[in-house]
This record gives structure tokens, sequence and C-alpha cells, in this order.
């Protein structure tokens, strides 16, 4: 469903199980950043009134969702703690910033969408691998609350993409992304943070 072309190597369970605290501090963090990532396409594109009212609605999930992982934080003792860089995430970026395609608006809208759609579509993978081999039941019960939603914002930027990326063959663009994102997935899945 999600079109991604490497899964997560199944042993990186195995390291988040030694470390639920930064898995959860992480996950606080890349949901205070999909709410960012939201208003900052509002801002950018306020004449797109349908896009204006689901990203809205995005940012308020995002944020619900920020403030679910600080109450499991705070129910097991712990504490937010400080921002974690995100490699994989620079890493997509980095590629849309060499893929410009000739630097115009469309094309930068595009590539923020198809940006925010890998990000939700590879959160998605691993909340689901969370909520069905995580040992710890209440964190699976978690996570799979969490993974339905991810699927849903996925598609609606993929679906903004195609709908304002006039004269752009937005899915050739995707397929090429899914490609790099396989190649780059090599590489993470060794650390105990949601894209690591």
């Amino acid at each position: 469903m999600l079109g991604l072309k490497l899964p997560t190597d199944p042993r990186w369970v195995n390291i988040v199980e030694r470390n639920l605290e930064e898995i959860l501090i992480d996950h606080a963090f890349c949901e205070q950043k999909a709410a960012s990532n939201a208003i900052s396409i509002i801002v950018q594109y306020p004449q797109h009134t349908d896009l204006v009212k689901d990203m809205t609605a995005i940012c308020q999930e995002e944020m619900e969702h920020f403030h679910l992982v600080h109450e499991k934080l705070l129910e097991r003792g712990l504490k937010l703690g400080f921002e974690r860089k995100d490699p994989y995430v620079n890493d997509l970026r980095e590629y849309l910033k060499k893929e410009q395609g000739g630097g115009s608006r469309e094309s930068h809208f595009v590539n923020q969408m198809l940006f925010a759609a890998m990000i939700e579509a590879r959160s998605c993978e691993r909340f689901k691998i969370l909520s069905t081999e995580l040992e710890d039941e209440d964190l699976k019960e978690f996570y799979r609350g969490l993974m339905e939603s991810e699927a849903r914002h996925y598609t609606v930027f993929l679906n903004y993409a195609r709908k304002y990326g006039h004269g752009i063959d937005v899915d050739a663009r995707w397929k090429d992304f899914l490609d790099f994102e396989a190649e780059l997935m090599k590489k993470y899945g060794k650390k105990e943070t949601m894209h690591g």
C-alpha cells in the first residue's frame, strides 16, 4: 500500500526495545516537525483553500499525537529531552534539492509534497512494526492507533502533488524518489530513532 521498495530490517525493533525512552523522545519531535511542516505549507500556499483546510487538520492531528507521545513519556516517569537530529530527513531533503527540475514554483511544491509523503510512509511502516513486534503491550496498542492516521496523511500529500503539480510527471518523480529512498534505507535501521 505504501509503495516503499525496501522494508525496515526486522532487527530494528530489537534495537528499539533496548531504549524505549529514546524512540519516544524522537517520535515526539517527529510529530512536532510534521505539524510545523503543515503550517509552513499553509503559509506558502494560502491560495489553495482545500490544501489549507487539509494542512490545518494534519497540523492539529500531529500536535495531538505529540501530546499523546509526551503523555506516554510522563506515564513512564520520563521527560521530553531535547530535539534529535534526523539524518534520514536531511538525506531526503538533499536529494530533492538536487532534483528540483528547473526550480519552478510547481516543481518546488511537488517536491514538498513528496518529501512529506515519504516521511509519512516510512513512519507508518515503522509504526506498523512497533504495533506488531514490540513486547510492550501498551506501546503495541498505542502505535496501532497512530499507524492509521499516518497512512491517511501520506495519501493526502501525494494527492496534492498530483493536483497542483501542473506539467510535472508526479508519478515518475515519486517512483524515482522511492528508488532513492530504498537505497538510502540500506544505511538506516540501526538506531533507536523513528527513522534511524
